[in-house]
């Protein structure tokens, strides 16, 4: 029993944080793209419950910490794109067709390279964009609601530098406690779990606007890096079976309103590291276990919409932003780390960040496309190498002269 312990506890702080930490963001992105109360609660446990039962199912069989997480780059990228003609039908119709493609992509493993041969450069600019937006948000609430906004910062930022794991969810007690303090009661608010189904609708512009930028930033930002944290943990499970179960599973939650479930990457660690359990071969017990939490808190979803509902928006949205801080500084990093596509990042950046829309295709997509061109015509300028070395110069071997590709 004692044995047991460990790997439970580490579970349960997992499902906690990685819950507490960005459920803000999800509902943020639901309600943009035009979910109303009852969709968003609908797609909050919808994800809940795919986390759970993707993860108790993986964990179990592949006997490997398989930790399974909403999208969060993705909501993120929901609250940059906003609502569409057609309304929330169309988001949940990209909803459906984004979890296709990422099936697809387990399926067929040459789409699953085709992402990866995406620049990082590129790639990681595009995040940074999206996350942009919300990661301002809590300078925007210190100066709107500064009681409530300061106190909340004050937290988070102390306990980033003490126990920078419970500072998201310090931050969002206290957030909870501004809201019961000064927002109306509870008690009219209906908090039971909800579930309601929209059928989708299908639109070329939300496909483009929303399925392709989603895909895209859940295999790049989510997917991919969650393999490399199971692998530096010494795991490697077979990602074709992880992709299309997670796709299946965003598919079939779409219609609840859930956007996209994948590969954790962020709280990954908290389940496959050490702290789970001294024994490798016992840490799936803190993934299962993880599973089985975050559907409890699914029960709770009705009850952190009609708390994200209370409060002022833009707090909600800092909290989200706080919870956001570490992806976009890691983000910008992998953007401009290489000389040579630094550019073409920053050009990614800022037209994504612009929130751009030409023909009703959100910025993300434009952003991918401005830093993909501006990358070919960098990589046509560069200047040609003289076929005969300088008089006493010697020409370093294998030097042709083009930049190496990304």
């Amino acid at each position: 029993m004692t044995r047991l312990l460990q790997p439970v506890l580490a579970g349960v702080v997992t499902a906690l944080v990685g819950f507490a930490s960005s459920f803000a963001v999800v509902l943020a992105g639901l309600r943009a793209v035009g979910a109303d109360q009852r969709q968003a609660a609908s797609g909050l446990l919808a994800l809940c419950l795919a986390n759970g039962v993707l993860a108790i199912w993986l964990g179990l069989r592949r006997r490997m910490p398989i930790t399974i997480a909403w999208s969060t780059p993705g909501a993120a990228l929901l609250v940059t794109t906003g609502a569409l003609d057609g309304g929330f039908p169309v988001a949940v119709g990209a909803f459906v067709v984004s979890g296709l493609l990422i099936a697809a992509a387990g399926l067929f493993p040459p789409l699953g390279r085709w992402i990866a041969a995406i620049p990082t450069p590129i790639a990681s600019a595009m995040l940074a964009g999206v996350l942009l937006n919300l990661c301002i948000a809590p300078a925007r609430a210190l100066g709107e609601v500064p009681q409530m906004a300061g106190p909340v910062v004050l937290v988070w930022a102390l306990l980033s530098r003490f126990a920078s794991k419970w500072a998201i969810p310090g931050a969002l007690l206290v957030a909870v406690v501004a809201i019961a303090l000064t927002g109306p009661s509870l008690g009219a608010v209906d908090v039971r779990p909800v579930v309601e189904l929209t059928a989708p609708a299908w639109s070329a512009t939300a496909m483009i606007s929303i399925a392709l930028p989603l895909f895209l930033v859940t295999m790049a930002s989510q997917n991919v890096p969650g393999m490399a944290v199971l692998a530096g943990y010494g795991y490697r499970p077979p990602l074709r079976g992880i992709l299309v179960g997670t796709g299946l599973g965003s598919t079939l939650g779409a219609p609840l309103g859930g956007h996209a479930v994948n590969l954790a990457a962020i709280t990954a660690a908290l389940a496959a590291g050490p702290d789970a359990d001294p024994d490798p071969g016992r840490r799936w017990i803190a993934s299962v276990t993880a599973g089985g939490s975050m559907i409890i808190l699914g029960v709770g979803s009705g009850l952190a919409t009609a708390l994200v509902l209370l409060s002022p928006p833009v707090l909600i949205e800092a909290v989200a932003g706080l919870a956001l801080i570490g992806a976009l500084a890691s983000a910008i990093t992998a953007a401009v780390a290489r000389p040579e596509g630094r550019e073409a990042a920053v050009v990614t950046f800022v037209v994504t960040a612009s929130g751009l829309t030409l023909f009703g295709v959100g910025a993300a997509f434009w952003g991918l496309v401005a830093g993909g061109l501006m990358m070919l015509l960098q990589r046509r300028r560069v200047p040609p190498v003289s076929s005969e070395p300088e008089h006493g110069q010697a020409r370093p071997a294998g030097d042709s002269g083009e930049l190496s590709r990304q």
